[in-house]
């Protein structure tokens, strides 16, 4: 069917580009395009012999948007799909406006200086890709991603309308550490760190870092301790989702975690202001990153199985209704699969989803569009086939 042109060679990126070539119908070839080649071609050398798509690898600099518009052109890839880091979005972006090629990410832009994310700078492309012709997917992961198809799903299937969401992230993974990030720990202690928040009634409600914190019991993890964060899809699905007058995120945190994420709070080890160490400038996060285990490693001592899913309230044929759609996924199950954990291989599936259906043209309109505009239907089946089945329940534990 086509090309892709996959930037980043990390966790995510890895499980996309293996669910890639077990979907060579669709993804006749892909270039695998990051800052380390060797990693690329390390992937290229395991999974060549595996699969009819023909691998390709490059090195390219993603923070440099005429070294990627030059590799886009020699390689001409139908859609560019972007799981390099969230800074990069933009300069991406720009790349494929120049080539006038489709672009789906998985994480939405937040700027290197401020840990602030949200849609502005990328909804700012919206009409020069209507312009282009091309479709610019915003966050095709799990949570920003699925959770976005299920509140489609829920609307088109379900509702009349959707007065209330709570987005659920349990990990019940365990790696043996002290304390290590599921994904880049950079991105991941920015997220924790920062101020919670939710919408209600059209407004941001701002929160302190993990102030509110609930319990829930979930399928196939237990009961777990969980805290209300701010996070980039409320934003999406508070504009998009008819009725909504409340839409919150949670995600589930260990003691342990929090206990050591508080005493490098405490010690500065969280900041991302530079200090100069020795003559050099320094980030305390970056070098941070730096010392605590790469989240690619952890797959293979990772037990336990992840349940991120949304609940919905609202009305149909004018009745209040509750339903919960979710999926479970093991840790162990997708390291034989693909030797990445569950945290990687939630958010790679979609990514390979989300290209697929932009590939394929099952998704087709011009402009930036987040994930729940289009049609959930064809997303909702390739979950089931591409190893993220949904399970539904329509009686479920309400979150207060």
């Amino acid at each position: 069917m086509g090309k892709c042109m996959i930037i980043g060679c990390g966790g995510v990126a890895s499980v996309a580009i293996h669910k890639c070539c077990q979907n060579s119908d669709v993804f006749e070839g892909i270039m695998i395009a990051s800052r380390t080649k060797s990693k690329c071609d390390a992937l290229r050398e395991k999974l060549q012999p595996t699969t009819k798509t023909i691998i390709e690898t490059a090195q390219v600099n993603a923070d440099n948007v005429d070294e990627l518009i030059s590799l886009i052109n020699s390689y001409k890839p139908d859609v560019v799909l972007n799981l390099a880091l969230p800074y990069q979005d933009l300069t991406i972006m720009d790349a494929c406006l120049a080539t006038k090629t489709h672009y789906v990410d998985t994480a939405n832009y937040e700027p290197l200086d401020t840990a602030k994310f949200e849609y502005k700078w990328q909804w700012a492309y919206r009409e020069k890709f209507e312009q282009a012709g091309i479709t610019a997917l915003l966050g095709s992961g799990f949570d920003p991603g699925v959770t976005g198809v299920f509140s489609a799903y829920a609307m088109k299937h379900e509702f009349d309308e959707i007065n209330y969401i709570d987005i659920l992230d349990c990990n019940g993974g365990d790696h043996g550490y002290p304390f290590a990030t599921n994904f880049n720990p950079e991105i991941n202690i920015r997220e924790v760190s920062a101020k919670g928040s939710y919408i209600e009634d059209g407004k941001w409600i701002e929160t302190e870092p993990m102030e509110i914190k609930r319990v829930y019991n979930f399928k196939g993890v237990g009961e777990k301790d969980m805290y209300l964060l701010h996070h980039e899809e409320l934003e999406s699905l508070a504009l998009n989702i008819k009725g909504i007058k409340r839409i919150r995120f949670f995600m589930t945190f260990g003691q342990s975690y929090l206990t050591h994420l508080k005493c490098l709070e405490n010690v500065g080890m969280t900041s991302i202001e530079p200090i100069v160490y020795e003559g050099k400038e320094i980030v305390p996060l970056q070098f941070l990153r730096a010392v605590l285990p790469d989240p690619a490693s952890l797959g293979a001592r990772t037990v336990g199985k992840t349940n991120i899913g949304c609940i919905f309230r609202g009305k149909k044929d004018g009745k209040d209704k509750t339903y919960y759609l979710y999926n479970i996924c093991d840790h162990q199950e997708c390291y034989k699969e693909v030797g990445s954990q569950a945290v990687s291989y939630t958010t790679g599936v979609p990514a390979m989803i989300g290209a697929m259906m932009i590939m394929t043209g099952k998704w087709n309109k011009a402009g930036v569009y987040n994930i729940e505009e289009f049609d959930p239907d064809p997303f909702m089946e390739a979950l089931n086939k591409w190893g993220l089945p949904w399970e539904e329940d329509f009686s479920p534990v309400l979150v207060d």
